[in-house]
């Protein structure tokens, strides 16, 4: 039996022995303890970290080189090597492209305002630093986590400025896929245009609608939707990148302070700009709470959605005019059973992200003067429901919307059958005429045809004529309108 390669690392509280081939530390080690959860830190804000920490090593590499150009060497502050600061850009990029995340151990849900994750990337950082210039893991002595991983930043800037980058390219594929799903309802909506069927209100059946227009109130809240999410970047674009720890920039060089955003700039392509008051960026998340509300705001639309299509596809309708497609079996015990599980899925993943805006407002207010502790938290809930909403639409979008099928037939045979279609006849008839053909319709279970030929109420031509998809579905009605039928039913036969 062979054992494993250790080191030993310490500091101030004590030591403790790691792997000698872990690139996370001492301080990782530590926060596991603290925080025995396993609730998976989000990859994207691991990669956005890596981002951060590159533009910061860039606007060190930059801050270096004007300094040699203009400042006298003997007053120049400590520097390091251009190998070593090389290195830590290297080890950064590949944070960034998503390597080393096995050696991330911090969970998601933690203490500590987001030093932990910080220093977990620091670690990761210089140690694989380290590796790169052929020296081993630990060996603090040539490339510290602290001293260089981190130099000239703070947890309380970068892990927030790394949030709203992950943020911003998650809100770059929302965008995509609310225009696909935005697609989608457009294309349902010219298809079934004119398919009349009957709208209800309060689950009874009302009066004459279509299809299209169904779905195209759907695209319309889409539509807002887009709209909203591309307002986000315009909120949250603001960062306190070079604030340090409170937002007042000490230990910072002026440099850093106004160059390190706008690397962060170029790196992404994203809109990131530097806060104008470091300190209000530092403690008040208000901007978060107000993106998150418009993330809520597109789980209410698309469950809204969903639950219609369910409702009008299930069993409880009889002699349904709407399919929904089959995706899967829906029992072990009940053959041939066939559940709408892409709209459970999309519900449940509607109402975890309303879960969320709660904890998000909560944990928001919980800021105390200088700093907001709860961040961690606070971006984790973010990130699982930009998550959950693109993984929602898409399966609504390929695995519901795109297999929709329609009977127009039995679609306008329910809507004649339905009392509700009397509701178009009430302007030339009036009310308690409309009333009468609709209770005979129910009493003798007949259609409005059958029911106007019994009772005689309206020329069976004209009633034809008004029963049109055209008329039914004109915005209102024009005195025009009311002339013509009333001229028709009295003019010679």
């Amino acid at each position: 039996m062979t054992t494993k390669a250790t080191r030993i690392e310490s500091d101030f509280l004590g030591e403790m022995e790691l792997p000698a081939e872990a690139l996370y530390g001492l301080q990782s080690r530590r926060a596991t303890e603290n925080f025995p959860i396993t609730d998976p830190f989000h990859r994207e804000w691991y990669q956005a970290m890596g981002t951060v920490k590159l533009a910061s090593y860039l606007t060190v590499e930059r801050f270096y080189d004007a300094l040699k150009t203009t400042t006298p060497e003997a007053t120049l502050p400590k520097t390091i090597s251009i190998e070593k600061l090389k290195a830590l850009q290297q080890a950064a990029s590949e944070i960034a492209d998503g390597l080393h995340f096995d050696h991330f151990i911090v969970a998601a849900t933690q203490g500590g305002a987001g030093t932990s994750i910080n220093m977990n990337i620091n670690e990761i950082v210089a140690n694989r630093a380290l590796q790169i210039i052929n020296h081993s893991a630990g060996h603090y002595q040539v490339i510290h986590p602290i001293d260089d991983a981190n130099l000239y930043q703070s947890t309380n800037d970068v892990v927030p400025t790394a949030l709203r980058v992950a943020m911003m390219r998650m809100f770059v594929a929302a965008e995509e896929s609310i225009n696909l799903m935005r697609k989608e309802t457009e294309r349902l909506e010219g298809e079934s245009r004119d398919m009349l069927r009957v709208g209800f209100t309060q689950m009874q059946e009302a009066v004459p609608s279509s299809y299209g227009r169904l779905f195209a109130a759907y695209n319309e809240a889409l539509s807002r939707d887009w709209w909203r999410i591309s307002k986000c970047f315009e909120r949250i674009k603001v960062v306190n990148l070079g604030g340090g720890a409170i937002g007042t920039a000490n230990g910072v060089p002026r440099y850093f302070v106004m160059e390190a955003s706008r690397n962060l700039q170029q790196l992404t392509g994203l809109p990131v700009t530097r806060s104008e008051n470091l300190a209000d960026a530092t403690q008040n998340l208000d901007p978060l709470v107000e993106v998150h509300a418009i993330l809520k705001t597109h789980a209410v639309v698309i469950e809204k959605i969903a639950s219609d299509l369910r409702l009008l596809a299930s069993d409880l309708l009889s002699n349904n005019d709407v399919k929904i497609p089959e995706r899967q079996i829906g029992s072990t015990i009940m053959p041939g059973k066939v559940n709408p599980v892409v709209v459970e899925f999309v519900i449940s993943a509607a109402h975890q992200v309303y879960a969320n805006d709660m904890l998000i407002t909560n944990l928001a207010g919980q800021g105390c003067l200088d700093l907001n502790a709860y961040l961690p938290s606070i971006g984790n809930a973010i990130l699982q429901s930009q998550k959950l909403l693109l993984a929602a639409d898409k399966t609504l979008t390929y695995n519901l919307l795109k297999g929709i099928t329609f009977n127009s037939e039995k679609a306008l045979a329910k809507l004649f059958s339905s009392p509700a279609i009397t509701t178009a006849l009430v302007p030339i008839v009036g009310y308690t005429k409309a009333s009468e053909l609709a209770r005979l319709m129910k009493k003798n279970s007949i259609n409005v045809f059958e029911a106007n030929k019994l009772s005689n109420l309206i020329d069976s031509q004209i009633l034809e004529q008004m029963l049109q998809p055209d008329n039914l579905l004109k915005t209102g009605f024009s005195v025009h309108d009311i002339a013509l039928y009333k001229n028709q039913s009295t003019s010679p036969k």
